[in-house]
């Protein structure tokens, strides 16, 4: 069964009551997991980035903005708790070293490389160190840094599944590609998800599932006319639960590739074959 994530992320915006209602909009959508990230924005951006401009509901720079968007491990304790309650998995795409060894204490089940971290060799030994099941993004990379990735990761013995991925937010349709699930299956020979940013609708998802995606994520949204660089990338709740029941449909319709001989032929094989004897 494809494995669907709910890429709650940034969309958030800072705000406990906000990722809660995201949380329950993928549990009643029927998602498999919710997923966010973090950083330690210092570590993560230059002085010169942080200090340039940028209007926000937090301030008038970067930094207030990527600080306004950042949770606490208080707020993750919080989400932890919220997500036990409702037991989901959760679990985050980390984009450093200090973000990834102070989100162990959660013990999350899985982990998450983001596409922009694919290449950041010091991280990816952190996270194959703790061989965890691993989501590993390919967006904006080559398939030589791609097998780079991959060859730490099966250095550490970490199990992992490579998600094809396109890092523009949102993505042209046009761009999607989505043939390469099957380049990544046949080249690496491992399972190949798909992480989608399309501002369209799910179609490229449920595409992806028929050409053997066995995991989808999709950042989600209350309301894409809210604030946030994300927002216009993801799928309202009516997108995220109608793509999820037409992802299980798949599912169902794609079966297993074993062929076989239904209980339900065996009445038409008995009469038409009869008249064939």
């Amino acid at each position: 069964m494809v494995f669907i994530i709910a890429e709650i992320g940034i969309n958030h915006n800072g705000s406990l009551d906000i990722a809660k209602n995201l949380i329950d909009v993928a549990i009643s959508a029927g998602c498999d997991a919710v997923k966010f990230q973090k950083r330690t924005i210092e570590k993560v951006y230059s002085k010169e980035i942080l200090d340039s401009p940028r209007d926000s509901p937090w301030g008038t720079t970067q930094r207030d903005q990527k600080k306004g968007l950042e949770f606490t491990v208080s707020d993750y304790k919080k989400i932890n708790q919220y997500c036990k309650s409702k037991k989901i998995p959760w679990y985050l795409s980390c984009w450093d070293v200090d973000s990834q060894i102070l989100m162990r204490q959660f013990k999350t089940k899985y982990n998450k490389v983001a596409s922009a971290m694919l290449v950041n060799e010091k991280l990816l030994k952190i996270i194959a160190e703790e061989k965890k099941y691993t989501f590993i993004s390919t967006g904006m990379s080559t398939m030589g840094q791609i097998s780079d990735a991959i060859r730490i990761f099966k250095k550490y013995d970490c199990p992992f599944e490579l998600m094809h991925s396109h890092s523009a937010y949102p993505m042209k349709i046009e761009e999607a590609n989505l043939k390469v699930i099957q380049t990544l299956k046949k080249k690496f020979k491992c399972d190949v998800g798909y992480s989608g940013h399309e501002s369209s609708a799910y179609l490229v998802c449920v595409t992806a599932v028929v050409l053997g995606a066995t995991s989808i994520e999709r950042h989600i949204t209350l309301d894409r006319s809210m604030y946030g660089s994300d927002q216009a990338a993801s799928l309202e709740p009516i997108g995220l639960m109608r793509m999820v029941k037409d992802i299980r449909t798949l599912d169902k319709i794609l079966g297993d590739g074993r062929k076989r001989i239904w209980e339900s032929e065996i009445p038409a094989m008995k009469k038409l074959r009869e008249i064939l004897a």
